[in-house]
């Protein structure tokens, strides 16, 4: 039995971005019809070449119209920020869309980018959805896979006092300097601004601390964000980006879910750009998930290089980081387009829309 593939217009080409696009031909389900750029000497290129894999006879497009005249199925957003005036005209011209761009909930979108009328992000998008008769969904890695882990791993456990998700890496193999930049690495250790920084850009992560209680079907009263900062005890120089001696280089953030004064479900970013901080963290290189109760848990998810991938290489190491990022999203895409219309989150999603496909 054969199925018309899903036909997808993929937004971004950048490191996550370019990595889908090169995923995508790889997934029978899946057609690549069009890819959205915001880079105008990209405009016009074949995205395969763009990518570094040869012509697809695809070319990149640089206007929402031309994303609404291919009639794609679903929308792929990959681009570092959310862009919000794109999503609201593509939801309503009924196309679905799945971003790994700063989403899981809305919550943090609601509070720290708010719409200019003082709407909530949630119910304009949502709105934008129901109109088109589409779904909106985000997903990712972390935020995203690691905590939809910590739910699934509570399966077994028959009375819940704490539920901690934790990734503990080295985050250099994410090579997004704009990234990094609004996190606030490299800025000295006693900049002012970089509490605020650190908080804002990682607070989608309490999204995910509030998408699990959901799942849980626990009210929380709050979700409470603290730190620890470690700064570069030399300068290094990662090749793509520079650290100054003095300067952040890794970091301990927790989002905690309060319920009576007592955290009840915690996500924690245990990060390093370099070994090289006071004070450093103890990097597992994985995603871990803790449970106390009756019976306790503690749960590795580890994630290993293909047969024949050479971890010295920078780019294999990086695209490793890629590919975890981006295919929860790719691998929900069949089950976000049968969704109901409206903002979902995985909550609303079935198994099957976090299963992956097997090699044809």
């Amino acid at each position: 039995m054969t199925t018309t593939p899903i036909r997808v217009f993929q937004v971004a080409t950048g490191n996550v971005g370019s990595e889908m696009i090169k995923r995508i031909g790889t997934q029978p389900d899946l057609e690549l019809v069009g890819v959205h750029v915001y880079t105008p000497d990209k405009i016009g290129r074949d995205v395969g070449e763009l990518v570094g894999i040869g012509p697809i006879n695809v070319i990149a497009t640089g206007t929402v119209d031309e994303i609404i005249a291919a009639k794609p199925d679903v929308l792929t957003f990959h681009g570092v920020f959310p862009d919000e005036d794109l999503y609201l005209q593509v939801l309503e011209a009924g196309i679905n869309i799945v971003t790994t761009a700063d989403w899981i909930t809305g919550h943090h979108r609601n509070e720290n980018h708010a719409h200019p009328s003082g709407r909530p992000w949630t119910e304009i998008i949502d709105e934008a959805a129901k109109k088109g008769g589409v779904t909106f969904y985000g997903t990712g890695m972390n935020p995203g896979l690691n905590q939809i882990l910590g739910v699934v791993v509570s399966a077994d456990v028959a009375n819940i006092e704490n539920v901690t998700t934790i990734e503990s890496v080295d985050v250099s193999c994410h090579h997004s300097a704009d990234t990094w930049t609004e996190v606030g690495y490299g800025l000295p250790i006693d900049d002012p601004e970089l509490p605020g920084k650190l908080k804002k850009y990682t607070e989608v992560f309490a999204d995910s601390v509030w998408m699990m209680a959901d799942a849980f079907g626990l009210e929380l009263d709050s979700v409470e964000f603290s730190y620890e900062m470690g700064a570069c005890t030399k300068d290094i120089d990662l090749g793509w980006y520079k650290l100054p001696k003095g300067s952040l280089g890794a970091n301990y953030i927790k989002y905690q879910g309060m319920v009576d004064g007592v955290s009840r479900v915690e996500t924690h970013l245990e990060w390093q750009m370099t070994p090289h901080t006071e004070p450093s963290w103890d990097i597992k290189g994985c995603y871990v998930t803790q449970i106390k109760g009756d019976p306790q848990i503690y749960n590795k998810h580890m994630i290993f290089p293909a047969e024949g991938v050479d971890l010295s290489n920078p780019e294999d190491f990086a695209s490793i980081g890629m590919t975890v990022t981006g295919m929860p999203a790719l691998n929900s895409i069949k089950s976000v387009v049968a969704a109901r219309p409206g903002v979902i989150t995985s909550a609303d999603l079935p198994l099957r829309g976090f299963a992956g496909r097997f090699k044809p």
